[in-house]
């Protein structure tokens, strides 16, 4: 357990802590906190949940995430990507089956941890990723148009296509006032990053965009007209779980927990990167699920590792954990003592915000440059993020993954192609033309279920006159048990055609699965070879024989 369970918070205190390093960790710490705080607020609201949720999980999530993490500098909280899932469990189960559903990702993230998925997960394909990842962005942008625009819209649909025609509808209605501080605060995030880094453009716009609507009493929505008071404190929030309806959120968990993993087990390696470190990734995980097990008992949403915000910790000096739980005091500090104040905050401001963070994390490049690539990763992509647009992302991750795992079965399938010799051209070294009764075939790549029917065929298709088969497989790095079904079938029916068969080059996790399946029995031992230079004069041998 002290293996996969590791938090790089005791190490660096191990290693010996240094004054100099607390200061750049302060520093960047109430820095990143600054960073969060809108995002925090923005994302809740997007969510469909009240800001404070927002606050809450930035504030506990955060804290833990960095103390119990497997990474340095890794920032957790709220992430744009949860936004669709949160918002679909919560319109379908309410904001206790979401409570509920996120505590189950919890558990589903430590199981992963556990059994040291950290590696494994690192190979879901870059398409589906991007595919799912620019879905979302397209539908977080389409939520924020009513916002961004002040349309006077009392239910928005929740379809996509049904979304953007009540927008349509609804274009008579646009709020001018609205639409101008949508702008001003884009304008406000994109060019004040031109003049410091060291405050984000997103918590100067909140300030002043906020003050202008209050001293001018500008006439827009506000978070006080939706939500009404923001509470100033944290407390206890036990889900009243249903166990007869405890299966119906498996699936949304499943799907948090998948997200969870990709997107901080993402920065993370993004993180290893800027610092030239290495995370652990189980203990990430388990990190990541003790997380989303407290945080929801506090009325938390889901989190994971934020990157932009890790790579803001690390452009300030973060360089330890520390750095990530002085971001959490810092936003525990504004909103027990500023929080206030952020009922104030427009809807259309936070939509600007947010219009931003969708243009970040759509991935617009490495979607384009995908669809120049091959046929099989444009598949992956497309219908990745069609379904997470159209349909749903639980759908989209399910469907995605199965799908990119069959193209990736069917391409090896497609290239580990077995190679015949040609008997009357190809020499062959030290031993010169092959006599017709002998032929040589080799098969390169796993003979996993994917190839096995095709290996098969051709080994059954061998011409009358062969009398002897040397089956080479060096290039063979292990045979499953779809493969060792037809590979025996293969045998006995070239056996029963009165042609012997001889392998050559087996390696040996192949040789030990061919002789507990019992094909090693069906050819014979003796006509298992460890290369070719040795069972070619064998075969010879039997020939002349004969």
């Amino acid at each position: 357990m002290k293996e996969i369970f590791k938090p790089e918070f005791f190490t660096v205190l191990k290693q010996g802590y240094t004054k100099e390093q607390f200061v750049k960790d302060l520093f960047a710490g109430i820095i990143v906190g600054i960073v969060a705080l809108p995002l925090a607020i923005a994302f809740a609201v997007a969510s469909g949940v009240s800001p404070e949720k927002g606050l809450i999980t930035a504030i506990i999530a955060g804290f833990l995430i960095s103390f119990l993490g497997g990474s340095r500098v890794q920032i957790g909280g709220p992430t744009g990507a949860f936004i669709v899932i949160v918002f679909g469990v919560l319109s379908q189960y309410g904001f206790d089956g979401l409570l509920i559903s996120t505590i189950l990702a919890g558990i589903f993230l430590i199981i992963f941890g556990l059994l040291r998925l950290g590696a494994l997960l690192k190979f879901i394909p870059h398409p589906l990723i991007v595919g799912f990842t620019s879905g979302i962005a397209l539908v977080i942008f389409s939520t924020q148009i009513k916002d961004a625009l002040g349309l006077q819209i009392d239910q928005v649909p929740a379809g996509f296509i049904e979304k953007w025609g009540a927008y349509f509808n609804a274009l008579g209605t646009i709020n001018p006032i609205a639409v101008i501080i949508t702008v001003v605060t884009l304008l406000i995030c994109i060019f004040f990053n031109k003049i410091t880094n060291k405050i984000p453009g997103s918590f100067v716009a909140i300030i002043l965009v906020t003050a202008a609507v209050a001293i001018f009493k500008l006439p827009v929505t506000t978070i006080e007209t939706l939500y009404g008071e923001i509470p100033n404190n944290i407390s206890l929030s036990i889900p009243d779980i249903d166990w007869s309806n405890i299966r119906f959120y498996f699936q949304p968990a499943l799907t948090i927990a998948l997200l969870c993993a990709i997107e901080s087990l993402l920065s993370a390696v993004v993180a290893d990167g800027m610092i030239g470190s290495t995370h652990r990734s189980n203990t990430e995980l388990i990190a990541q699920g003790i997380t989303n097990i407290v945080t929801p008992l506090f009325g938390g949403i889901p989190a994971t590792g934020a990157i932009a915000r890790t790579a803001t910790n690390i452009r300030n000096g973060g360089r330890t954990p520390l750095a990530g739980m002085i971001h959490a005091v810092t936003l525990l500090f504004i909103m027990l003592f500023f929080g206030q104040w952020a009922k104030l905050i427009p809807m259309s401001c936070l939509a600007g915000i947010l219009l931003l963070v969708c243009y970040n994390m759509s991935e617009w490049r490495s979607f384009t440059s995908i669809l120049k690539g091959s046929a099989f990763d444009i598949i992956v992509l497309l219908t990745t993020f069609f379904l997470t647009v159209l349909v749903d992302l639980t759908v989209a991750i399910e469907v995605g993954i199965v799908l990119a795992a069959f193209l990736f079965m069917k391409r090896m399938a497609d290239n580990g192609q077995g190679i015949l010799q040609d008997n009357e051209n190809d020499y062959i070294e030290n031993y010169g033309h092959l006599p017709k009764e002998i032929e040589v075939y080799e098969i390169s790549g796993p003979f996993f279920f994917g190839a096995a029917k095709h290996y098969s065929e051709v080994l059954k298709g061998r011409p009358s006159s062969t009398r002897v088969l040397i089956i080479r497989m060096r290039h063979v790095p292990f045979i499953d048990a779809t493969g060792t079904h037809n590979f025996r079938e293969a045998i006995k029916s070239l056996q029963s055609a009165d042609k012997q068969i001889i392998l050559s080059g087996v390696q040996p996790d192949v040789r030990k699965a061919l002789d507990q399946s019992g094909v090693s029995d069906l050819i014979g031992s003796n006509h298992i070879f460890d290369n070719f230079d040795v069972a070619l004069p064998y075969a010879l041998e039997m020939v002349r024989k004969k």
